[in-house]
């Protein structure tokens, strides 16, 4: 990381079809259908619009040797209608249908915590996707790790980067280099440092694969705009990432404006802001600068404050610079900027974006949004929201929600909007509200409740990392959540 200059970091292209990522190409946005892949026409569809909204890379789920072979009749419809969107495979504990979808997608991304470290699978994988030029993506989940790293890291950045640098390490070893790498988490403090030590691992290692950025189960709504921003701007304020993907539980070509609204926010990042005490950056852990307890929106300012305004066209580093280099700044520190903007979802991107990682990072003390063309319920609406997804003040109820895809067996969607509707007056609770197991039990790991698919129309519950009640009609889950939430003493009436 350089605390002195703004550059994006070097890293070796990558072609994954007609697109290139990595290298002196711009960064490039992705998104994920929800469809059933086997359902060939809706696959088809889904994916066009995804690549209308300006998506040049677009991921479908293969969770089954069904949704594996089903591509050989996507990616000829596409081409045939004109469309050259590079088509990537995601693929979960079967590595048997990596396999059989190398033999038809322009990249596969797999979950190291499926593989074994021996028996030549993944080896194997290697060899078809270089046969076909295809690219790979190792993508690491903060909530499915494998046993033999969890054992040894738990549930940590370190226990991320380990497992990704194992695989790293063999394709290294195999000398195939079409390799891409993600490091995704719910956790925004989780995710921005498990980035930044892959980035000091591999560094190390004379590594220089590009990246994929994203946050996991992020939500819908301007929360969920916000998460994404925070985590996302946050290591892009420091030029990592290569490709990004805003995981939202709406529609999929929704994400697709707001990942282009935060590369459009950094393509014009300059400016050299040098860090005369880079020894008390700790960019790896939260260690918080001041003693204030709970961290203020800026209707709270009072006079034991400092504000730092930000002027330039890169407010991270300038915020960052006037901390760190400032010994006569004793106070807690609120960071302010304007945003001209009339549109409150583009004020709320980039205000998470530019002040995120000064949260994360434990420097700042409160947030000041300068919003003059939107109402002031808005701009405190989200600076509340930056504060929560940076997780140094929990001011609501905090939704763990999943984008889903082709593995999720009920509406999502229009269940989240239920969930919301009996439990958004609650404060402070965190609520898991997850397609299916691939990523819901570790992903949710530190939520309070929550509301997992376990099969076509059944739900499990969970309070906490335990199982409360297994398969349960859909049309009854939501009652026995708010039932289970009040057993155990975390409702309150709404007023």
């Amino acid at each position: 990381m350089n605390l002195n200059k703004y550059t994006r970091r070097e890293s070796i292209e990558v072609a994954i079809g007609t697109t290139k990522i990595g290298g002196s190409n711009p960064i490039a946005v992705q998104s994920m259908t929800n469809t059933a892949t086997a359902d060939v026409a809706a696959s088809v569809a889904q994916t066009k619009r995804i690549a209308d909204a300006g998506a040049p890379i677009v991921r479908l789920t293969a969770q089954g040797k069904k949704e594996g072979e089903a591509f050989a009749q996507i990616i000829p419809q596409l081409r045939a209608e004109g469309y050259n969107t590079a088509i990537v495979a995601d693929i979960h504990f079967v590595p048997e249908i990596a396999s059989i979808a190398a033999d038809y997608v322009d990249k596969v991304r797999i979950n190291p915590g499926n593989y074994r470290t021996e028996g030549g699978e993944f080896e194997a994988l290697i060899e078809k996707c270089r046969k076909r030029g295809v690219a790979l993506r190792i993508g690491v989940n903060h909530g499915s790790l494998a046993r033999h790293i969890f054992d040894k890291y738990g549930d940590t950045p370190q226990g991320m980067v380990a497992s990704a640098m194992e695989f790293l390490e063999r394709c290294v070893k195999a000398d195939f280099n079409q390799v891409v790498v993600s490091m995704k988490s719910s956790n925004t403090r989780v995710m921005v440092h498990a980035y930044r030590l892959l980035v000091e691992a591999m560094e190390s290692a004379g590594m220089k694969f590009p990246i994929h950025l994203g946050v996991t189960e992020a939500g819908n709504g301007i929360e969920g705009r916000i998460k994404s921003a925070v985590g996302i701007g946050a290591l892009l304020a420091d030029g990592i990432g290569d490709t990004i993907r805003v995981s939202l539980t709406e529609a999929p070509e929704n994400e697709v404006p707001v990942a282009q609204m935060l590369v459009e926010h950094f393509s014009e990042r300059s400016g050299e802001f040098c860090v005369l005490h880079p020894e008390r950056y700790f960019s790896t852990e939260y260690s918080r600068r001041s003693d204030i307890q709970t961290p203020i929106i800026h209707s709270e300012i009072t006079s034991e404050f400092k504000v730092i305004e930000a002027l330039s066209n890169n407010p991270t580093a300038e915020w960052r610079a006037a901390i760190l280099n400032n010994d006569n700044i004793k106070e807690p520190t609120v960071i302010r900027r304007r945003y001209n903007d009339t549109e409150p979802e583009k004020v709320a991107v980039k205000a998470a974006a530019d002040m995120g990682q000064l949260l994360l990072d434990g420097l700042a003390d409160g947030v000041w949004v300068d919003a003059p063309n939107i109402s002031q319920k808005d701009v405190e609406e989200i600076e509340l929201l930056i504060l929560q997804a940076s997780r140094v003040r929990i001011s609501r109820t905090e939704y763990i929600a999943c984008p889903s895809c082709g593995r999720t067996l009920y509406d999502i969607e229009g269940t989240l909007a239920q969930i919301k509707a009996r439990t958004s007056h609650l404060k402070g609770l965190k609520i898991g509200v997850m397609g299916c197991i691939v990523n819901g039990p570790g992903e949710m790991a530190d939520a309070d409740y929550g509301y997992v698919g376990a099969a076509a129309g059944k739900i499990t519950l969970y309070k906490g990392r335990e199982v409360v009640c297994r398969n349960i009609p859909q049309n009854q889950a939501l009652d026995r959540l708010v039932e289970l939430i009040k057993q155990n003493g975390d409702w309150i009436e709404q007023c």
